[in-house]
């Protein structure tokens, strides 16, 4: 993709990345101490790692779904995925089924205890959620869901298309 004409472009005055101030940087250390923070609550007591719980928090809204589908919808890439998957039939977390209206397809699914760990994170998952979001104001709520929107598509078109050409 090239660069947008209508697009307005920072001038960066010399060569340095400040990494401390590079948004994709500060989005994926916010992310992981987010995750983490959350992980430390749910991962020892139920087994789970961030992808797991990723693809559970997926299938506890999605059902039916294929691996190629939670890669999809999670934006993990497949090793990561399939890991996931692994540790979460070995737990019994997940049912693998044939997908009766296309044999070579195979759905993914939450188990009853599964679904019992899902109902029992959830509530956790917003709480800390809520916490979180309680450091803004009622507007700066409605403006973060917005511009978050905003780069989730831009973010997007990159993934569709590819980046921006030099």
């Amino acid at each position: 993709m090239t660069i947008d004409q209508k697009a307005p472009t920072t001038v960066v005055e010399n060569d340095d990345l400040r990494l401390e101030k590079f948004l994709p940087y500060r989005l994926s250390v916010l992310s992981n101490r987010v995750s983490n923070a959350i992980a430390q609550a749910y991962g020892a007591r139920f087994h789970l790692t961030i992808p797991a719980w990723r693809v559970m928090a997926i299938l506890g809204r999605f059902r039916d779904l294929s691996a190629a589908e939670l890669v999809e919808q999670t934006a993990m890439d497949k090793v990561a995925i399939s890991r996931a998957v692994s540790s979460l039939l070995k737990n019994d977390y997940i049912t693998r089924s044939e997908d009766p209206g296309d044999r070579r397809r195979q759905v993914l699914n939450l188990s009853d205890q599964g679904r019992e760990i899902y109902a029992r994170i959830v509530p956790l998952a917003h709480r800390y959620e809520n916490d979180l979001m309680a450091s803004l104001s009622g507007d700066e709520r409605e403006q973060l869901d917005g511009i978050i929107d905003k780069l989730m598509v831009r973010a997007k078109e990159w993934s569709e298309r590819g980046l921006i050409d030099e």
